[in-house]
Formats: structure tokens, sequence, C-alpha cells
């Protein structure tokens, strides 16, 4: 049947022409980001504090920073940069140790084990520790906390394993995100806190032994979290991940960073800022006070 065969044929050039203006219209598929390592400083200071850092924060340029240990301490200071914009080197300008809300000094350990940080625009210090599982404020680093109220799901919190990522939004609402959390179907829980009380608005997709260890807003508005693998002695693996997010949805994850195994140390704290060129991520490490590992801050450039 010749003609019935003609009329297939015109009807397949049809469906092609029609497919062929479906892509020309269609909107460009999104560019992946492009991911510059910047440079690795190792950053030492003689005092006995100094180490365990497992939080941090940056100014808007990447000129100051704020260091929390999870001994109980903060130290702040100034950030000197080459020409290349890398780290040349690290100015403590002071530190204190954080006090609990009657104004008693924090020791190390169960009162003192402070793992997220996070620095509001109105420069509130926010503090989320473990051990005894809380988050505290801070209006003076030099003063007492201020007691954020606790949400009922932090009694289900494993031990050592708690409110590691702290992060604040542009509008003031603290998230936090637990290292571990018992019911593995939901993967990790995002809390927030506003207003004076905890809701749990969305999870993290969970992805085997990766776990969240930092958080933090970036100027673009997405949410950056951190996250760590440890394979005993084959050392540490970090990742970072970032998540367009609103006020009842998260979407789904975009991997930025993945490193090799050993090629950091256990990196811990994040800060994302603006660097004029792109969205700048700096990471820091904690030693655990042990010789063979250091404190490195780690720097990526990410342009969209």
């Amino acid at each position: 049947m010749p003609g019935a065969g003609r009329a297939l044929s015109r009807a397949a050039r049809a469906a092609a022409a029609a497919a062929l203006l479906l892509a020309a219209c269609a909107p460009p598929a999104a560019a992946a980001p492009v991911v510059d390592y910047l440079g690795t400083y190792v950053w030492a200071e003689a005092d006995e504090d100094f180490g365990g850092f497992s939080g941090l924060e940056l100014t808007a340029d990447g000129s100051g920073f704020t260091a929390l240990s999870d001994r109980g301490t903060l130290r702040w200071g100034s950030i000197h940069r080459d020409r290349q914009g890398r780290i040349a080197e690290l100015t403590t300008a002071g530190h204190a140790r954080l006090q609990d809300s009657s104004g008693t000094p924090l020791k190390p350990g169960y009162l003192g084990d402070a793992e997220g940080l996070a620095i509001d625009a109105q420069g509130r210090i926010f503090v989320s520790f473990e051990g005894l599982d809380r988050i505290a404020r801070y209006d003076d680093p030099d003063g007492p906390a201020t007691r954020i109220l606790k949400a009922g799901w932090f009694s289900r919190l494993r031990r050592n394993q708690a409110l590691e990522a702290l992060a604040v939004t542009d509008a003031g609402d603290l998230l936090t995100i637990p290292e571990s959390w018992p019911d593995e179907g939901k993967g990790f829980p995002v809390w927030r806190f506003r207003g004076g009380g905890w809701t749990n608005p969305f999870h993290l997709p969970r992805d085997e032994a990766w776990a969240p260890v930092g958080a933090d807003v970036g100027p673009d508005g997405r949410l950056y979290v951190l996250e760590r693998q440890f394979r005993g002695l084959r050392g540490f693996q970090s990742r970072v991940r970032r998540y367009e997010f609103g006020e009842d949805h998260i979407g789904p994850p975009e991997t930025l960073i993945e490193t090799s195994l050993l090629q950091f140390d256990n990196l811990e704290g994040i800060a994302v800022w603006e660097d004029g060129q792109g969205i700048r991520i700096t990471m820091i490490s904690d030693d655990n006070f042990l010789f063979l590992q250091r404190t490195e801050l780690v720097e990526y450039r990410i342009r969209d």
C-alpha cells in the first residue's frame, strides 16, 4: 500500500519537525558551576586553648573571622590575603571562654562541647552544643549565655552525634541539623527556630556514610552543607552540597566539592561569602588537639 507508506513518512517527518521545534524553544540546560580550589592555609598558635575548631564565620568581605573550638572557646581576628586573594596570615585580636547563663565559664567536655556557630545580621553569636544538647545566644562573647528554647526532638539526639551544623538566614531564622538521626527513612531533619518556637520544615537526603557537620546560608540565599565521612585509619573525606530552599520545602542537593581521602584534615566548619568573582567557600579543620593533625583553612571558589 504505497499511499499508506507515504502518509506514514509524512507523519514521521512532521513529528520530527515538531520535536526539533520544541527542542529549539526549550530553555537551555543550566551549566554546571565552575569549582576552583584556591589553597590551604595551615594555622598554628602557641596558647593551650588553640585547636579543636568546629565552627567558622567570616565577615562579608572575607577579611575577618570568628572561630569556635569544641572545648568551649571563641577567637576572632583578621585574615590577611595576598594579591590573588589567598590567605597569607591570620591575626587573632581576642579570644574568650564561653559562659553558661549564670556567667560561669564552661569547662571542656559535657557542658562545653561547642560544635556549631552562626552570627546573625545584628552581630549576635549563636552556638550549638553536644553533650548537654542545646543552643545558646551570646550578645557579647565575654558575657553570659542566653538560653534558646529546646525543641522536643532534641531528646532523641544521639550522643556525640548531635547539633553539629548551625546556620542563620538573613531573616534571622536559625537552622540546625544533627550529625545523626534514628529515623533513617526520613533523612536528616532541618530544624528551624523562629519567633520563639521550633519547626521541622524539611529534611536533607541521607547518603550512605556521609553526615552533616557544618552549614551556612550563602549570600545567594542557598543552604550550604559541609558533610564528612570518617574511614578510620584511611582518614577523612569531605563534601559540600548546596540547596535551594523556601518556607516549607527544599530542593535537590547539588554537589559542589567532594575531596579524596586524606586530601585535607577533619573539616568541620564552613563559611560562605562573596569575593567579587563568585561564591567563596572557606572551611576549617578540627585537629582534635592531636599532634598528628593540624588546623587547616581550605578555600574554594564557585562560579555559576
